[in-house]
């Protein structure tokens, strides 16, 4: 795979298991350990996942200058 699809592997790689968990702890909380909670959760992702990954491609790389901004000691 080319080096330039690293970037969009890499937010899919963290943006996933953490919507996904975001989704569990949401409809639990919302809806206890009722009978289909995991379709609920899963459906739940479906829509979280998307909307977090177009979010993270634009946040990541302002969030990366600001940083770069800090000076650090070390």
């Amino acid at each position: 795979m080319h080096i330039r699809f690293r970037r969009f592997i890499n937010v899919a790689l963290i943006i996933g298991p953490m919507t996904l968990i975001m989704a569990f702890v949401g409809v639990i909380r919302n809806h206890g350990f009722q009978s289909g909670w995991v379709v609920k959760s899963v459906m739940t992702w479906f829509v979280m996942f998307p909307i977090a990954y177009t979010c993270a491609l634009f946040i990541i790389p302002v969030a990366n200058r600001l940083t770069g901004r800090i000076k650090f000691r070390e």
